[in-house]
């Protein structure tokens, strides 16, 4: 059978790299063309372009490389064509795969979505293109479940959290290693999740840095992106308490006391990882303008909204800040306070569905193309 997969960022290139392992396991005999990164190349199948070239940020960010974005969608139609695929993957990147999904669908094409747009945040109107588009739904937060098939009368697959497995597979380094190799002391580290693009890099991480002389007693560790080289964060590094490690950033969660985290996918990583973080975001000021008159949402990460309660502290926009910043790294640094956070994240994992969210899904894509 052949398989043409769409991720469109980092999450998305680590969540297609699973899902390929257990699509090649259902079907020894699969084709597999795809849009995605390093990791979905290691799986096997043929790269078409890589998510660094698609990854824009914001309204205004858009707005400006919008005739690169209509160029990718022309060529990824094309490539399509070619390629005469069995079932088109989504994962996740709803701003470029809705459009390929309504495309398809016209053409009797079959489209499956692993990892559902966050439609519950905003744009909820997207539902009538999802029910006309997408054929089968695969989510990955067990709150999405009530929301399609109650809210909106929508059949889909509950398969479970996939950073479960990515996180329990990866491949161990021990803390003594991993020290040594990147010229690491013995000090406890605050890690810095500052984001993958580098626009939100640049606004996240000077603020994140902000702090380090009043936490002189630990190491600050950049986890750098893999679509990011050094030389774009060198000019962060003025300081001999900061210290970078570029796509590594499991092993540096593994061994972290705390960490600053920019909003996403990573606010769940290093909660499952069981570290204290502090959650951040800053877009540009047009952007948040008009963010916060579509996103009706109560928090912003992950752990929060699964949870339905505040488990981690968020700063957004102007609460992110220096003095901001120095009191709530504090509070997660402080014995107590980190007691209850390691409770909370025990009942996070608990909602996420357990192991095997890649298997699970690849044998329904698989099931339903035969």
């Amino acid at each position: 059978m052949k398989y043409y997969i769409i991720a469109g960022e980092a999450s998305g290139d680590l969540h297609g790299f699973n899902l390929m392992k257990s699509i090649f396991k259902e079907d020894v005999q699969a084709e597999i063309r795809f849009w995605g990164g390093d990791l979905m190349e290691q799986a096997g199948g043929t790269l078409v372009k890589h998510y660094r070239e698609l990854a824009f940020m914001g309204f205004s960010e858009v707005i400006i490389n919008l005739r690169t974005i209509l160029g990718n969608i022309k060529k990824c139609k094309a490539d399509i064509v070619a390629f005469q695929p069995d079932v088109l993957i989504f994962i996740d990147y709803p701003g470029f795969n809705m459009r390929i999904a309504k495309w398809a669908k016209k053409r009797g094409m079959k489209t499956h979505y692993y990892i559902s747009p966050q439609i519950w945040a905003w744009k909820e109107n997207r539902i009538t293109a999802i029910k006309r588009d997408v054929d089968e739904m695969y989510i990955i937060l067990p709150f999405e479940k009530e929301f399609y098939e109650k809210k909106h009368s929508y059949p889909v697959h509950f398969v479970g959290h996939p950073l479960i497995d990515a996180i329990k597979n990866r491949a161990v380094t021990t803390e003594v290693d991993f020290r040594r190799d990147n010229n690491l002391d013995d000090k406890p580290i605050i890690a810095l999740l500052p984001g993958s693009r580098k626009q939100e890099i640049s606004k996240m991480l000077e603020v994140m840095l902000s702090v380090v002389d009043d936490f002189k007693a630990y190491q600050f560790v950049i986890a750098g992106a893999p679509s990011q080289d050094f030389s774009f964060y060198k000019t962060f590094l003025k300081n001999e308490n900061v210290h970078f490690i570029s796509n590594k950033t499991y092993d540096l969660l593994s061994i972290s006391h705390a960490a600053l985290v920019t909003s996403g996918t990573a606010t769940l990583e290093t909660a499952l990882f069981k570290v204290p973080e502090v959650v951040c975001y800053k877009g540009s000021w047009i952007s948040y303008q008009i963010a916060k008159r579509v996103i009706t949402l109560k928090y912003i990460s992950l752990v929060n909204l699964i949870m339905d309660r505040e488990v981690v502290k968020e700063l957004i926009q102007e609460e992110f800040n220096t003095k901001n910043i120095k009191v709530e790294l504090e509070k997660i640094l402080d014995a107590e306070k980190r007691s209850r956070i390691f409770s909370d994240y025990a009942a996070l994992e608990k909602q996420l569905g357990g192991e095997g969210a890649s298997d699970k899904t690849a044998k329904l894509i698989v099931a339903a193309i035969k």
